[in-house]
């Protein structure tokens, strides 16, 4: 299980890199339309705002998602205990997403709820797993 637990980890942090990306994008996009609409001289003064603030709440929400997958993926790969905790939370709300995030949530469950699995974040010491 301890392999399956380092890869558990590092998909954890490609899935977090690519929420992350996203946020990038979706700011560098949405500050692009922001600029080109302020350039029109047709352009109704209140959409600019409008525009930042969805922007805005739309990067955070994908900050938010994508930061707690980023921390327990480095948790995982240390051992730590406290990040199995979280890992099984993130996996459990990732059982929602169908069907990617629902065959990740399942993956993950079944990695972490083990008993092998716990004994092994029981002690803490990642020296003693690998």
């Amino acid at each position: 299980m301890n392999t399956h637990v380092k890869v558990l980890g590092v998909l954890f942090l490609v899935l977090s890199a690519f929420g992350l990306m996203a946020a990038l994008v979706v700011g560098i996009g949405i500050g692009g339309a922001a600029g080109i609409v302020s350039a029109t001289a047709d352009a109704d003064p209140a959409v600019i705002p409008i525009l930042g603030l969805a922007g805005s709440v739309l990067v955070l929400v994908l900050l938010a998602l994508s930061l707690p997958g980023l921390v327990a993926g480095v948790g995982l790969l240390k051992f730590q205990s406290w990040a199995r905790i979280l890992a099984i939370v993130l996996c459990a709300i990732n059982l929602i997403n169908f069907p990617f995030g629902a065959i990740f949530g399942a993956y993950g469950l079944w990695v972490l709820l083990t008993r092998e699995t716990e004994a092994l974040f029981r002690t803490g010491d990642a020296a003693t797993n690998t």
